[in-house]
């Protein structure tokens, strides 16, 4: 069955960065993240994914709020 479930974003001009975040990621985790359907990766890929995506972006806000 396939989702068409897609994340709000409440910035919609950042949607395409995080997009880029998201492939970057997988990339170096090794995942084999694609554009559409990616219903045979595991909870645990794609959860690994979604971490470091946080992880990273909690690590801009921390320089960015450094840097002010």
């Amino acid at each position: 069955m396939a989702s068409n479930y897609t994340a709000n974003v409440n910035v919609p001009n950042a949607k395409a960065a995080l997009d880029s975040m998201k492939f970057e990621i997988a990339r170096e985790l090794g995942i084999n993240l694609k554009q559409g359907y990616n219903g045979d990766l595991t909870s645990r890929e794609n959860g690994y994914v979604g971490g470091y995506m946080v992880k990273r972006l909690i690590e801009q806000a921390e320089r960015q709020i450094a840097g002010q």
